[in-house]
C-alpha cells in the first residue's frame, strides 16, 4: 500500500513538472510571437511613413487612394512612382540582408561570420565597379554581374576553408583576407575610372535606394519569396548545426548537403539585395544580434532577423533623407551605426580571451 502511494505521488510530481515545463514553453512561444508581430507592425508603420513624408507631404488618405489604384494629382507620381518602390526595396533588401546574415552567424557560430565582413558583398561590389568602369555595363547587366560574382566569391571562400568540414573561424579569416584583396581591386578600378563612370560606381558602392524602381524591386522580392521559405524550412537543421558537425550528423542531419543549401540560399539573398541596393553596410551583421537581444538567445533567429533588417534599412533611409541638412545614402548611415558595434564586439572578444 505504501509503495503504491509513493509511486502515485512520484507520478503526480513528474506530471506537475511536465505541465510546468509545457506551460513555460507556451508562455515563451506566445511572447516570441507577440514580439515578432510588433516588429512586423513597426515595419508597416515605417513603410507608411516613408510614403507620407518627403519634400512634399501627402496625407495618408491620398496615399491610400494611390495604393488602391486611384489617380490622385501629384500623389500618384510622387508616391506611386518614387516613394513606393523605394520603400518596398528597403523592406525587401533589409529582410534579405537580415536572413542571409543570421544564417551565416548561426551556422558558423561566430558573430563575425556575416556576408558583408567575409567578402561576399565585397565581391559583388568589386564586380559591379569593374562592370561599370571597364565593361560599360548598366542597369540589369550590373545586377547580373554582381550576383554572379557574389556567388562565385562564396564558392571560393567555401572551397578554401574546407578541410574535413568547415570551421567557422577558418572561414571568417579566409573571408576577411579575400575581402581585403577585393577591396584593393575596387580601389584600383575606381582609380582608373573616368569622371562619369566614377560617379556611377561610387553611388552604387555606397549602398543607396536613390532612383529605385520596380525593375530593381521585383528580382529582390522574387528571391525573398523563393529562398526565404527554403531557409525557414531548414531552421531546425540550422539549429542542430550549432551543436557541431558530429552531433548534428548523429541527429540525422546531412551536414554538408544542408550546409551547402544554407550557404547557397543565404548568399543568393545577399547577392540579389546587393545588386539592387548596393552593399548596404552592416545590416546583415547587425540584424541577428539585435534580434537576439530583443527575443533572447533561445529559438531560431531567422524569422525575427528579417523584420529587424527591414527596420534598419527603413530607419537609416529616413535618417539619411531628413535628419541632416544634406541627404546621405542609406549605406552611409548604416555604416555609422555598424562600425562602433564591430569595434565593441572585437574588443569584448579580446577581453574574454576568445578568438574571432
Amino acid at each position: 500500500m505504501t509503495a503504491a502511494l509513493t509511486t502515485g505521488t512520484a507520478r503526480d510530481a513528474a506530471s506537475d513538472v511536465e505541465a510546468a515545463v509545457v506551460a513555460s514553453r507556451r508562455r515563451r512561444t506566445a511572447a516570441r510571437r507577440r514580439t515578432i508581430a510588433v516588429l512586423a507592425v513597426l515595419v508597416v508603420v515605417l513603410l507608411a511613413t516613408s510614403l507620407v513624408v518627403g519634400r512634399t507631404f501627402h496625407p495618408p488618405a491620398d496615399v491610400l487612394r494611390v495604393l488602391l489604384g486611384e489617380d490622385v494629382p501629384g500623389a500618384s507620381f510622387t508616391v506611386g512612382r518614387l516613394r513606393l518602390p523605394r520603400a518596398v526595396l528597403a523592406v525587401a533588401a533589409g529582410a534579405c540582408f537580415g536572413l542571409g546574415g543570421v544564417t551565416f552567424q548561426t551556422m558558423l557560430r561566430n558573430p563575425l561570420a556575416s556576408p558583408d565582413l567575409i567578402g561576399i558583398s565585397t565581391g559583388a561590389s568589386a564586380a559591379a565597379a569593374f562592370g561599370i568602369v571597364f565593361l560599360q555595363l548598366s542597369g540589369a547587366q550590373v545586377s547580373v554581374f554582381a550576383i554572379t560574382a557574389g556567388l562565385g566569391v562564396a564558392l571560393l571562400i567555401y572551397v578554401l576553408s574546407f578541410r574535413q568540414g568547415v570551421l567557422g573561424t577558418r572561414l571568417v579569416l579566409i573571408g576577411i583576407g579575400v575581402a581585403a584583396m577585393l577591396e584593393s581591386v575596387t580601389s584600383y578600378v575606381l582609380s582608373k575610372a573616368p569622371r562619369w563612370e566614377l560617379q556611377e560606381a561610387l553611388r552604387w558602392l555606397s549602398g543607396s535606394l536613390n532612383g529605385a524602381g520596380w525593375r530593381e524591386v521585383v528580382p529582390v522580392l522574387v528571391a525573398l519569396l523563393v529562398l526565404g521559405p527554403v531557409l525557414l524550412g531548414q531552421s531546425r537543421n540550422l539549429g542542430q548545426l550549432q551543436l557541431g558537425d558530429d552531433t548534428a550528423s548523429a541527429l540525422g542531419v546531412r551536414v554538408e548537403r544542408t550546409r551547402v543549401l544554407l550557404i547557397g540560399s543565404a548568399v543568393a539573398l545577399i547577392a540579389f539585395a546587393t545588386a539592387a541596393a548596393g552593399p548596404v553596410a552592416f545590416v546583415a551583421f547587425l540584424s541577428g544580434p539585435i534580434a537576439s537581444r530583443i527575443l533572447g538567445p533561445r529559438g531560431s533567429l531567422l524569422v525575427p532577423a528579417a523584420p529587424v533588417g527591414a527596420l534598419l534599412v527603413l530607419v537609416a533611409d529616413l535618417v539619411g533623407q531628413f535628419a541632416f541638412g544634406t541627404r546621405y545614402p542609406v549605406g552611409v548611415v548604416t555604416g555609422v551605426l555598424g562600425a562602433p558595434y564591430l569595434v565593441y564586439l572585437i574588443a569584448r572578444t579580446n577581453r574574454a580571451g576568445g578568438s574571432l
